[in-house]
């Protein structure tokens, strides 16, 4: 996973096993966490061979999270790790604990007090951050894969987007007290995003190419885009038939702009949020790249970082100056915080370049039908060439005695 999140004023990114904090605007000393040197999984006398095997992981970072606030930070990794940080008064690791399963998403409650993780099984754990060694109590399940999860800014509502389309809205207090559904995607929820300053809206992104808003308390729907109509031109993937997929959607600080992130597809679609219009969700701009981008988050100051698949400019800036986005060519801090983030991704031997990540979550279809409509008119064609056989065979007999009656007639 190579991704980037914004944790205060500090900007987090993670590299293979790595994960990178490097402060944006002080010249400090970026912060660095290696997964392949972490603590290792004591191993239990009860637990056998092949569930051992099981646990053994490529210790690669799987999802990371900041709190709001930016005094917190967690990751997991492939190795089942669970790793909390406090950034005060430096970064230090508070406490590793174990998931049974490998996470997906990681969300901090706003009150910072507790850690959400939702595994692959469908299942979310609730882990406590002011006890950082106590395990983690089984919050919530879904039936199917979990890919993303939010809270609601005042910490009411935990929200879950699972491969089988489903938004599901649950009370925090009682999770088995499912508020609402929000419904109408046509593949799997990949992310999730409530806009700042709108808290009870919901932004969701899709591997059917649609960003949706919700209001997520009654599960309506406000708006929904396809991404794919917003082209002059069919891009790459669509021209060969292939869906586009959202990877991540951000919303500014102030909650007026919003971007979304495709896979594998070279620029930031800009949305434009606004409350008193019929059209709640407005396009506004593409930003085009040089090069294909990984992730994306808004800072404190509402400009948008942009991760790239690049050695050369891993980073790239985006400001709206005028209601017009223009990418930022001269800037201390991006130079500052691309040298730093350039030297370690150099030293990291397994970063991973750009793949498809959800191609393995896009479902089979099959054409039952008209297999069953085939099979059928063969099933046909061969009970009618049963029954027409043996009335050949009598035709033939019959005429063959006719003809043998003729020949023995006397002549007169």
């Amino acid at each position: 996973m190579s991704g980037l999140v914004f944790c205060g004023e500090w900007i987090l990114t993670a590299c293979g096993n790595k994960l990178i904090a490097i402060h944006t605007k002080e010249s400090r000393e970026p912060f660095v966490f290696d997964c392949s040197c972490a603590e290792k999984r004591a191993k239990d006398e009860n637990v056998s061979d092949g569930d051992a095997s099981e646990d053994t992981g490529s210790d690669r970072v799987l999802a990371f999270a900041g709190s709001s606030s930016g005094r917190l930070m967690a990751l997991t990794d492939d190795t089942k790790r669970l790793v909390l940080f406090k950034s005060e008064p430096t970064w230090h690791c508070v406490g590793i604990r174990w998931v049974i399963r490998r996470c997906t998403s990681l969300v901090f409650s706003q009150a910072e007090d507790e850690l959400l993780v939702a595994d692959k099984s469908g299942d979310v754990y609730s882990f406590s951050v002011v006890e950082p060694q106590k395990e983690g109590e089984l919050k919530m399940g879904h039936l199917s894969m979990l890919l993303a999860m939010t809270m609601s800014p005042d910490d009411q509502y935990i929200i879950t987007a699972d491969r089988d389309e489903k938004i599901r809205v649950s009370r925090h207090k009682s999770p088995y007290d499912i508020q609402s559904y929000c419904l109408g995607h046509h593949q799997f929820v990949s992310t999730l995003q409530i806009p700042s300053g709108n808290p009870h809206w919901l932004l969701s992104g899709s591997g059917d190419g649609t960003v949706k808003l919700w209001e997520f308390e009654s599960g309506r729907r406000l708006q929904s885009w396809d991404l794919g109509q917003l082209e002059d031109t069919p891009c790459s993937d669509a021209a060969k038939g292939k869906t586009i997929a959202v990877r991540r959607v951000s919303s500014s600080p102030d909650g007026r702009d919003v971007a979304v992130l495709c896979e594998g597809i070279m620029k930031v679609y800009i949305f434009t949020l606004d409350q008193n219009s019929d059209e709640k969700l407005v396009p506004h701009s593409k930003l085009q790249l040089s090069y294909h981008p990984l992730d994306m988050d808004f800072d404190q100051e509402g400009q948008l970082w942009v991760l790239l698949d690049s050695t050369d400019v891993p980073l790239q800036i985006h400001t709206v100056k005028q209601n017009s986005w223009e990418c930022v060519t001269t800037s201390n801090d991006l130079t500052r915080v691309t040298d730093m983030l350039r030297t370690h991704w150099i030293t990291t031997d397994d970063f991973r370049r750009i793949t498809n990540s959800f191609e393995h979550l896009y479902k089979a279809s099959f054409d039952n039908v008209a297999v069953y409509l085939q099979k059928k008119q063969q099933r046909l064609e061969e009970h009618q060439l049963k029954r027409t056989k043996p009335q050949k065979i009598k035709c033939s007999k019959k005429s063959k005695k006719e003809r043998d009656e003729v020949l023995t007639q006397p002549s007169a």
